[in-house]
């Protein structure tokens, strides 16, 4: 019998987050010749037009002044790809839209703050990714998915997602909300099995380079280049890795 070989399936609820939650390990399984995708789900061009004050301060704050909406994830789909092949990745985008473009059903922007819980508007997007997943799968495939710490909205909404197919899971942790929300890291973990995977030198340095390659969002999410490789750092020096969780 012909073995098929298992593919790490990362899901990423943004045009970042797998990477910077698990970057050096990606490298390392794709370096051991392990098929390695990251499946990013908020990355879709929501409708041309207007945009909502609050998107209007992130993309100033991204450094898009004046641009679309459109503009914007091209420039971020492209900082992944860039990112993605440094850690040895391939890349798949799905045509969901990040919350801070979502309208709701009476056509009102949904969201002004990412750290809220999802709107009773969303509440069928959780199933809907979950088929944009399913659809995709093989039986052998191995899904790793955010914990959602921190409670950005849209990371608890991929995590529902994942969970809502009933396969085995590992979870990775979010970064940078794990520095910032540490103490929410025993309530998500609740019941699950840690487990350490090793990461070199080499790996760390390859994590590192792929996370600068997300220029505009850096600023936002660290308080500087220096301040994130110090985290990151931190953080695998503690284990000479990171951990993934499972319920198993």
């Amino acid at each position: 019998m012909v073995k098929i070989p298992m593919r790490f399936i990362y899901i990423s609820p943004h045009l970042d987050d797998a990477v910077l939650s698990a970057g050096g390990l990606i490298y390392e399984q794709a370096r051991a010749g392990v098929d390695v995708e990251i499946w990013n789900f908020m990355c879709g061009f929501p409708p041309s037009g207007e945009l909502s004050l609050f998107a209007q301060v992130l993309h100033y704050q991204w450094g898009i002044r004046e641009g679309s909406a459109a503009e914007m994830i091209n420039a971020r789909r492209a900082e992944d790809a860039k990112a993605a092949s440094i850690v040895g990745a391939k890349t798949v985008y799905f045509d969901f839209l990040d919350c801070i473009y979502r309208r709701g059903k009476n056509g009102d922007w949904l969201y002004s703050d990412v750290f809220v819980p999802p709107h009773e508007d969303d509440e069928d997007l959780s199933a809907r990714m979950a088929e944009a997943i399913s659809a995709r799968l093989k039986p052998t495939d191995q899904l790793v998915c955010q914990l959602g710490l921190g409670s950005h909205l849209d990371h608890v909404l991929v995590r529902r997602a994942v969970e809502l197919l009933q396969r085995p899971i590992f979870y990775d942790v979010d970064i940078p909300y794990l520095f910032k929300s540490p103490d929410e890291l025993a309530s998500k973990t609740a019941g699950m099995k840690a487990k350490t995977h090793r990461i070199t030198d080499s790996g760390v340095r390859a994590w590192l380079d792929a996370v600068s390659a997300y220029e505009s969002q850096l600023s936002g999410l660290f308080d500087s280049p220096q301040a994130m490789r110090a985290q990151i750092e931190q953080y695998w020096s503690e284990y000479i890795g990171i951990r993934l969780w499972s319920s198993a």
